[in-house]
């Protein structure tokens, strides 16, 4: 790694971390004016990444590569897929909300359905203020989740889908391994967002740890664990995985309890998130 690209990276995180950490758009907007997300991870994938292209075939070949989204966005700039960089973080929840969560068994919190709603406003306006700061830099950048060719999509293997995933990116940057709930096991846990930027900068992609996208589930490595299965309100979860069509439907029902109960319109679960093992780390089998 070059102390150019070395250089680069460090000025990534530190532009992310800095806007979770001071920005006061890092907001629940609740009356206490609560953090939405507590200090996150970065990871770093190149736009030339194999994983890309099983994507597009195990997914399907509507799945977008970061190459086909950067030159949507930028046609007048020659580039190529080695040339960019997908810039992937990670934001976990707050203490004092999964600490509440775990307490719930029906209807999320009143912090986790904010976080949810008011949270992923404080992720777009990060992905917007990396891009910004990168283009005043010099390098041009595309929000993958903000581009018009995001879309919801079927699959034929794994039904709801969509042109592009922030989970499938922070597994190629390193940063996390699928779980039996298909939520994302990372260093501070389950219980998170993530986003991602591509950009046209010189950054080395980080380290894999893993080799087995489900390594750090204790269900898949160990035989043991499920605590997401009970945990889950609508039976979406089993030993054969997740059910995205009853996950997503009891979804909606939430809808009418945070509308009642908090005042805005917004839904939430998260339930395989909290009270798990996976909550707040990787899990070791010790808990």
């Amino acid at each position: 790694m070059s102390d150019k690209e070395k250089s680069n990276a460090a000025w990534i995180e530190t532009i992310v971390k800095s806007f979770i950490n001071e920005s006061p758009e890092n907001t629940l907007k609740n009356k206490e004016n609560e953090k939405a997300w507590a200090e996150p991870l970065i990871g770093f994938a190149s736009g030339a990444d194999p994983l890309y292209q099983f994507y597009k075939e195990d997914i399907g070949d509507f799945f977008l590569a970061p190459i086909e989204i950067f030159t949507n966005a930028h046609p007048n700039i020659e580039v190529r897929p080695e040339q960019l960089t997908i810039i992937s973080w990670i934001l976990p929840q707050t203490e004092a909300t999964k600490s509440e969560h775990r307490l719930q068994t029906r209807f999320p919190n009143e912090r986790w359905a904010r976080s949810r709603i008011f949270g992923e406003e404080v992720n777009v306006k990060l992905c917007k203020h990396v891009i910004d700061t990168l283009q005043k830099a010099g390098y041009e950048a595309v929000a993958p989740m903000l581009s018009p060719l995001f879309s919801g999509r079927k699959s034929m293997k794994y039904l709801n889908a969509s042109t592009w995933s922030e989970r499938h990116t922070a597994y190629a940057a390193g940063l996390g391994t699928f779980g039996l709930s298909d939520g994302l096991i990372t260093p501070k846990g389950i219980a998170m967002r993530c986003g991602s930027v591509i950009a046209k900068i010189d950054i080395p992609p980080s380290k894999r740890p893993y080799t087995d996208h489900h390594a750090y589930c204790l269900f898949y490595s160990k035989g043991i664990c499920g605590k997401c299965i009970d945990r889950c309100p609508a039976g979406a979860i089993s030993k054969t995985g997740h059910d995205k069509v009853k996950c997503s439907q009891y979804c909606n029902i939430t809808r009418e309890f945070v509308r009642a109960n908090y005042h805005f319109e917004g839904y939430g679960c998260g339930f395989c998130q909290t009270g798990t093992p996976c909550e707040s780390k990787i899990p070791t089998g010790e808990e």
